[in-house]
């Protein structure tokens, strides 16, 4: 069985304290703040566990305080209410008794609408032609697949490879397919949560593209505000997944980006938007 298998489904996995409250923990202790798409992931699964013969179709969640790796956190869940067609959540992260995160979560019961449409998936060459031995070659740091495997137990993909050597990019249009890093069980509600998880990651990226600074650029330092996620059509995060970024607008220290996350056949089956704080070291 594979590590990263492991790891995925152990930070997923929260632990049950009471009725509404759970208890999850890092992996990654070494780092100085804790992933905020672990936060969002750990989230949404504390929210899940409190609702039955639905899913969720949106989150929003406010980041509050940077999480420490090395301290669990408690995760308390809120049930808003349960109506016919929607069940609400409020979702509370905490360590030392503070909150780092707050989240609304969405659920909905399966109904057929009336109107179906998408936008198009970008015309973007196939993850099949973007190999790991490919972007070896490239004068970028070549451990980088790995680290991001071995950290954040997902498999990336990135298409514009300029950016990481200062290319700028002036609608900060950018493009990376992405999936979990090993398979995952049969269990809708869990996809969602890793997608949600995996949404996070490299989002801002596409703020510093218009501009040309890399994303290990040290003179920068982004962190992200907020996180707002939609649900569309079925998937499995671990299969790959387009995520094609953007940023409308960026001012006063903050930039705001979007995403929209599609299946290799076309489908639709996600949007993000994410403001972040992005500023120049002082």
């Amino acid at each position: 069985m594979s590590n990263y298998l492991i790891d995925l489904l152990a930070i997923l996995n929260l632990e049950r304290i009471e009725m509404n409250l759970f208890r999850g923990n890092s992996l990654n202790t070494s780092s100085q703040r804790v992933f905020g798409g672990q936060v969002i992931g750990q989230a949404m699964v504390a929210a899940c566990r409190t609702v039955e013969g639905r899913l969720p179709h949106s989150l929003h969640c406010y980041f509050i305080r940077p999480g420490a790796p090395q301290v669990p956190i408690i995760y308390e869940v809120e049930r808003l209410r349960d109506g016919k067609s929607y069940s609400t959540r409020r979702v509370t992260a905490i360590q030392h008794g503070n909150a780092i995160l707050s989240m609304m979560a969405s659920f909905h019961a399966e109904e057929q609408g009336t109107f179906d449409h998408q936008d198009t998936i970008p015309e973007v060459p196939p993850p099949e032609r973007l190999t790991v031995e490919e972007l070896s070659k490239q004068p970028m740091l070549p451990e980088t697949p790995e680290f991001i495997r071995r950290h954040y137990a997902l498999e990336l993909r990135p298409v514009e490879i300029g950016r990481y050597f200062g290319q700028k990019f002036d609608d900060g249009r950018i493009h990376i397919w992405i999936k979990a890093a090993a398979k995952l069980p049969d269990d809708p509600a869990l996809h969602m949560c890793a997608l949600a998880y995996a949404s996070d990651y490299s989002l801002l990226d596409s703020v510093m593209a218009r501009y040309g600074y890399t994303p290990f650029d040290k003179r920068m330092m982004a962190a992200s505000l907020d996180h707002v996620m939609w649900f569309h059509r079925p998937f499995r995060a671990d299969e790959w997944l387009l995520y094609a970024h953007d940023s409308p607008s960026a001012q006063a220290g903050r930039g705001l980006t979007r995403g929209l996350i599609f299946k290799p056949d076309g489908a639709l089956v996600a949007s993000v938007a994410q403001e972040g704080s992005v500023r120049e070291r002082r």
